[in-house]
């Protein structure tokens, strides 16, 4: 009989490390993902106006590297479809959260307490994680285009933009790639 209490009071205290371990990880994806919506916003609400709002549309029809309509309109594209999948990784990851905190107040008996199927709580932390790099990819893709309306079109060979955008990826791929390595590991061992 206390063998079996034993085993039963190691399995909650397990479970119990397992969940808030859970629910600090979903914590950090919200967090981050916060930061990177208000980037969204901030960069919508700070780039400027499209060359048809401005006086010199002659001059933009007549160069062929300064940014046209189409980046302007390419840039609030991305931002929107980066801010969509932040905010669904958000919305999966808080779900998952209020899930886990919902059942743990409300089970009376310790020995099913946090019993969550595991493939399932995998599979949306994982979506939400999937979310986050493609809201990530989405957001590098808006900082092209910011680059391009503030200092010219990349293609043009502009060593400045070139410099920038080329930063930029090599910095935010290595971080996603550093991400996505940790979070498959994670659940891979």
């Amino acid at each position: 009989m206390d063998d079996y209490r034993t085993r039963r009071s190691i399995s909650s205290q397990q479970t119990s490390s397992t969940t808030s371990i859970h629910v600090t990880a979903i914590d950090g994806i919200v967090n981050v993902n916060s930061l990177f919506t208000v980037a969204v916003f901030v960069g919508l609400s700070l780039s400027p106006p499209g060359p048809e709002h401005q006086s010199s549309r002659s001059h933009y029809q007549e160069s062929k590297c300064v940014a046209g309509p189409e980046v302007s309109r390419m840039l609030t594209v991305y931002e929107v479809v980066s801010f969509s999948f932040f905010l669904f990784s958000s919305l999966v990851a808080q779900g998952v959260k209020l899930a886990i905190n919902l059942r743990n107040s409300v089970v009376v008996d310790d020995e099913f307490k946090a019993h969550f199927n595991a493939n399932l709580l995998r599979c949306l932390m994982i979506a939400s994680a999937a979310g986050s790099v493609i809201g990530c990819l989405f957001l590098m893709l808006s900082m092209v285009k910011v680059v391009e309306i503030q200092m010219g079109i990349f293609s043009c060979g502009n060593e400045h933009v070139l410099q920038a955008v080329a930063s930029m990826v090599v910095f935010v791929t290595s971080g996603l790639v550093v991400y996505i390595s940790t979070v498959t590991y994670a659940f891979c061992h």
